[in-house]
Order: C-alpha cells, then structure tokens, then sequence
C-alpha cells in the first residue's frame, strides 16, 4: 500500500506522520525544532522522513511528501516563516525534494489545517468552509465554492489582524487587534491587567509574568469569576471577528481549531451570541459552528492530502499528454 509522509513543522516542535490514501496516521513523530540554524528544521525533518521510513531510503517508502510551515509559502515556492531563524526566502520544497528524492508539496499552516478538517474532519462535504486556529496567534483557512482563497500575495487568512474595535492605544502592541485581544497571550494579558487593578481572584497566587492562558482556563473551570469574565469577554471579542469573516464569505461551517478550542466550554456561549448580533443576518442563522475533533491531526491530515492531491494532478497530467 502506497503512503506518503506528513509534516506540520511548527515555531516549537515538529510532528510528522505516514498516512494512507484514506487518511489513515499508521505512524508519527513529534520532536522540538531545531531553531539553531536556518538548516537546522530542514536536517530535522529528513531525519525524522529517515526515522519513519525505518531502515528504508524514503523514496523506497513514500510517493510524495506535504508539509506545512508557520508562515507563508510564495508562489515561487520559497517560505518566510518568522518565528524560524533565518527563514526569509527559504527554498523548502526544492531542499527537500533533493534530499528525500519525492515530489515534495508545501503549504501554510492554516491552509492544511482547512484541507484536513475538510477532508476527514467537521467540514467533510462542504465548499465553503472557514477554519479559525485559535492559539498563541491567530489564522483562518478559508475556502470558498471548493476553492482555498489565498489572495494576491497568499497572504488570505491572516485574521489576527482583524480591526473589531476603535481603541486607538492597540496599535502600539505589535500584534494585530483581533490576535491581540483573543488569542491565549491577549487571554494571560487581560488577567494580568485585571490583577494589578487590584480584582480578587485565584490567579493572585502566580507570578504575574508567567499567567498563561491555561491557568486563567484553570482557575474559571474552578468557579473563579475574574477568569470566567476574561474568557467571557474574549468570546464576545471572538465572536465579532467571526461575524465579519460570516458577513464576507457566507460559509456553511465555521470550525475553531488550536489550542484555544480546548477552553470553547468557557466561551463559546458568549462567542456565538456575539457573532449573531453583528454578522449579516441571513448569513449568521445558517452558519454552523463547531469545534475540530481532529486536534493536531488535522494539519498533518491536509499535509497528506495535498501530497495526495498533487499526484493525482500529475497522473492526470500525464494521461493527457
């Protein structure tokens, strides 16, 4: 049986996976990534292909290998990835593709996670599709009568920089407003604001500098207000990024993905209300939230399925000829 070979290189760890053509993982890997060099992550995931391929060279064990970056992936194919040192206009696909001798497809990390959850997840038969990956930033997947919408530059998705509100003092804080104010960090830094203007909470017993976004979850599952609050108001805030993505493009489905939908519990009351209050009207009664139930299965899902995908353009290229 054929199998190809799945990559979600991430800013902190990289996962790689063998996966069938019907979408099953038979293996994987996570390891940290190497960020000592701008060849370190490139050396990894060979080494990790040679790993999986176990003994065998893997042009002897995969057709064709998908792998998705942190960043963006130009049409020349060459990848700036911020948080990966030195990866500017890094030349991936053909590093790779010399290495491992197979066809090598790459792609951003919110397009692969859309692909997967379409392709065995919660938007599995839809053509227009937004999938929100919610974590220490935030980015959309978006797909739009079948098609994946990538814009002039492949700079579609980049949601984190939605504008949801007129407070002019955001601009100062480097990141995009809608990022700022709803991802895991804008999470830890609501608490921390609400702690040094004195609220009484449980999270008064960390170090302000280390709260995270896992402990104000922590401490809200625990009955405490101050944090239940902060998620509440960040579902409010995520709900009118939502309502302006479900204005736009009238999806059918709008999944939440990344580590923040593990905490959807503590604000997807508050998420979906405020998405109904502003989103046009006929667009927000049909639209379906739902949360993935692949997890980080979904971007080495729709890493495999790009990897499928472009043999089967190239055998239906060659049937042509």
């Amino acid at each position: 049986m054929p199998y190809v070979l799945a990559v979600d290189l991430g800013g902190t760890k990289c996962s790689a996976a063998v996966v069938d053509r019907k979408g099953r993982i038979v293996s994987r890997r996570t390891v940290p990534v190497d960020v000592s060099s701008p060849s370190g992550p490139v050396r990894q995931i060979i080494r990790v292909a040679r790993e999986l391929a176990r003994g065998a060279g893997p042009k002897q064990c995969f057709v064709a290998a998908g792998i998705a970056v942190p960043g963006l992936v130009r049409r020349n194919r060459t990848v700036w990835a911020p948080n990966l040192p030195g990866w500017d206009r890094l030349p991936l696909a053909n590093r790779l593709k010399r290495s491992l001798e197979i066809p090598v497809i790459v792609e951003s990390d919110r397009n692969v996670a859309l692909l997967g959850e379409c392709w065995r997840g919660a938007a599995r038969g839809r053509s227009d599709v937004i999938v929100l990956i919610i974590g220490t930033g935030i980015g959309a997947g978006i797909m739009t009568g079948g098609h994946v919408v990538r814009g002039a530059h492949e700079l579609s998705g980049c949601a984190g920089w939605l504008t949801i509100s007129l407070d002019g003092n955001l601009s100062s804080l480097g990141t995009g407003e809608f990022e700022s104010l709803a991802a895991g960090p804008g999470i830890a830094n609501a608490a921390r604001k609400r702690l040094r203007e004195g609220a009484v909470s449980s999270l008064t017993q960390f170090d302000l500098s280390k709260i995270t976004a896992h402990e104000v979850a922590a401490a809200a599952r625990a009955g405490d207000q101050v944090a239940l609050n902060i998620f509440q108001q960040a579902g409010r805030f995520l709900g009118l990024g939502i309502a302006n993505m479900v204005s736009l493009f009238d999806p059918e489905v709008v999944i939440l993905g990344g580590g923040m939908a593990g905490a959807a519990d503590l604000y997807l009351d508050s998420l979906r209300e405020a998405m109904r209050e502003r989103a046009q009207p006929l667009a927000a009664r049909q639209v379906k939230l739902a949360l993935s139930k692949l997890g980080d299965r979904a971007n080495l899902l729709g890493c495999a399925r790009v990897a499928w995908q472009s043999l089967e353009t190239r055998m239906s290229n060659k049937e042509r000829r």
